[in-house]
């Protein structure tokens, strides 16, 4: 582990404005899927973000976060082409309250009933919802405004087109394909209906960041392996950017800042049926993470940001350094990266199992029919050590929009540590 005490007398560069206020992120668990046999569900109330929204945001703003990803539940708003925003109201007073910049994420996981992903008429389906969020939330929020319109497009393909894990339940590699290439579609879609509403909205396109490798016994499988590393892993970005099926009108401008989702078992051993096994630590296969962050911006050089990542229990804090290294490892080598999102800022349920997950910045700990937010002091402890050592606040000042984050800090911190990329993630 580096050591993220800053340097004396550091020689200054000049400012380079950075995309959001400040360099660490956060934002709140917002799934609102068909989940197998247990229906629909909705993710905030499971972890009564709604009921605590106030606090949550406070939270973050004691914490000199002041960007967070925010979902607007789509099958809950939608009432078959209608729309009922009052919902948010809440958040966004909240948010204005706390000075807490949004990325809207507006479709996790979740679409209406009425809905048919592989209809014709769901891009534009989607787009006019798009549309209408963009006209509620917009005048009621300091921009800039920034939206992811679906979040992980291809982990959503899988879970809904071949793992029959959400709707629309797909069981084949073909489903999910099918399911991968509409969501493309109504991504645009609603890109340029947000525009038109705001011509200065940015888009925050997240998708995970993997390594698929062959077993052992098995190196016959390295070239499927192979497929989705450097193939499936951007597929839905190269669609968004125009790079693949021009006709749906991706570019890069579409395309706009890239989101990685970086977490320990995004590096995984080829399994023929079903998802594969994450790596082991310390397996001689697992790539630096620098290394796929670099790859990743030679392939699009857009802005980006770590969209997600966090460790679990008491592995956070460790966590937390490393994905702060390997970035800055990255930075080295010439990514432009805007930000690393904390994710999520509160616990969540293990989806499968029930019980929390405990990678959250708070856990959630119930009592008396609520969920007490107790955060996770060494998580806490280890981002202030990274905020010092990176020049960022630790609690927002008065106007936490007036001044970007200064990338010129971040590069700086990152040559005067010498950090190179490795392979020892905890």
């Amino acid at each position: 582990m580096h050591d993220p005490s800053p340097p004396p007398n550091a020689a200054r560069t000049p400012v380079q404005a950075g995309i959001f206020p400040t360099f660490f992120l956060s934002g709140f668990e917002c799934s609102t899927f068909i989940w197998k046999d247990q229906g629909r569900r909705d993710l905030v109330a499971e972890t009564q973000h709604r009921e605590h929204v106030d606090e949550d945001h406070a939270f973050l703003r004691s914490l000199g976060i002041a960007v967070a990803r925010q979902g607007i539940p789509w099958p809950f708003v939608d009432k078959g082409g209608t729309y009922d925003f009052s919902g948010l109201d809440p958040f966004i007073a909240s948010m204005n309250r706390h000075q807490i910049l949004p990325i809207w994420d507006l479709c996790h996981y979740g679409y209406p009933d009425d809905v048919d992903p592989f209809a014709p008429e769901f891009a534009e389906r989607f787009a006019a919802y798009a549309r209408a969020a963009a006209e509620y939330v917009t005048p009621r929020i300091r921009g800039p405004h920034f939206f992811t319109p679906i979040n992980e497009i291809t982990f959503f393909a899988f879970m809904g087109g071949e793992w029959a894990w959400t709707a629309p339940f797909g069981t084949t590699d073909e489903q999910r394909r099918r399911l991968r290439l509409a969501l493309c579609g109504a991504d645009i879609a609603a890109v340029r209906a947000i525009r038109e509403v705001e011509p200065e909205a940015r888009m925050v396109h997240i998708d995970p960041l993997i390594l698929v490798v062959a077993p052992r016994d098995r190196p016959d499988l390295q070239d499927e392996a192979d497929r989705e590393t450097y193939e499936d892993t951007f597929y839905a970005w190269d669609v968004i950017a125009g790079r693949r099926h021009p006709e749906l009108g991706g570019s890069p401008e579409v395309l706009d800042i890239v989101g990685v989702n970086c977490y320990s078992f995004g590096q995984m051993e080829y399994r023929e049926n079903g998802p594969h096994a994450s790596l082991e630590p310390h397996d001689e296969r697992i790539r630096p993470l620098g290394d796929l962050l670099a790859y990743a911006w030679e392939r699009y050089r857009r802005p980006m940001i770590v969209g997600e990542t966090s460790g679990l229990r008491e592995g956070r804090p460790e966590w937390l350094c490393d994905i702060v290294e390997e970035s800055l490892a990255a930075v080295r080598k010439g990514i432009d990266l805007h930000g690393v999102c904390l994710f999520p800022a509160v616990d969540m349920p293990d989806w499968h199992k029930g019980g929390w997950l405990h990678n959250g910045l708070c856990d959630l700990m119930e009592e008396n029919g609520t969920l007490k937010r107790v955060p996770y002091q060494p998580y806490i402890d280890e981002l202030r050590r990274w905020q010092k050592r990176l020049n960022r606040v630790t609690e927002l000042d008065e106007d936490p929009f007036s001044d970007p984050v200064d990338l010129a800090d971040i590069r700086r911190a990152a040559e005067d540590m010498k950090i190179t990329s490795d392979k020892d993630w905890c």
